[in-house]
């Protein structure tokens, strides 16, 4: 294996990048960084703070503070603190305070993975490996179902499903770092795939680009 090895994987929401990413980071050791989160903070700062969502100034501020090795999972994956996040996102101002420090983060030593929306084609465009992870917005949305029953919650499948729609169509149509795949990478459909199928066919790529 190289010195260094940057993995970039972008999707949708609810495709698996997150749980993928996870994976690959373990199984090649590399440093791992969910770049949604780096929003997520952005927003959760904002909301602590009780400073307006579209307060430029303010979010520039708490782009600035947010620490990359200290990003609480567990605190930033609520609900609202997402919606939040999808607001913060827009601001230019903070995708390059956030893109500047997610770029930072890809040179780690031993090489790094990163998810997100816009790894390939604007954090880490010369990535070693791109992967464009998606699955149908109908899978995505039982998905999700799923996982808030398992965890004990209750949903509208109707609801997630129209939440998800409306989440793709502002990251494919924002005019900043819109979601899209780069054109170099690989796509993977996991919408009749477990995770470990999945799993098994992102090694593959990696395995080729490694060998190459």
């Amino acid at each position: 294996m190289p010195a260094s090895i940057t993995i970039a994987i972008d999707g949708p929401a609810g495709a698996g990048k997150g749980t993928l990413a996870r994976r690959l980071a373990d199984y090649y050791h590399l440093a791992l960084l969910d770049t949604g989160l780096t929003y997520r903070a952005v927003a959760h700062m904002l909301i602590e703070k009780g400073w307006p969502l579209d307060d430029v100034a303010h979010a520039i501020e708490a782009a600035k503070l947010v620490d990359l090795g200290h990003l609480d999972r567990k605190v930033l994956s609520a609900h609202a603190v997402g919606e939040a996040a999808s607001k913060v996102a827009v601001i230019p101002e903070v995708r390059k305070i956030l893109v500047d420090k997610q770029r930072a983060f890809a040179k780690a030593p031993q090489g790094a993975v990163l998810d997100g929306r816009d790894i390939g084609t604007v954090v880490c465009p010369d990535a070693d490996v791109k992967l464009y992870v998606t699955a149908s917005a109908e899978v995505r949305a039982q998905r999700r179902l799923a996982e808030i029953e398992a965890n004990g919650g209750s949903a509208d499948f109707t609801g997630i499903l129209a939440d998800i729609v409306r989440r793709d169509e502002r990251d494919t149509g924002r005019a900043d770092s819109p979601l899209r795949p780069a054109d170099d990478a690989h796509l993977l459909d996991t919408s009749e795939m477990d995770i470990e199928a999945a799993f098994s066919a992102a090694r593959d790529i990696v395995d080729r680009a490694l060998g190459s």
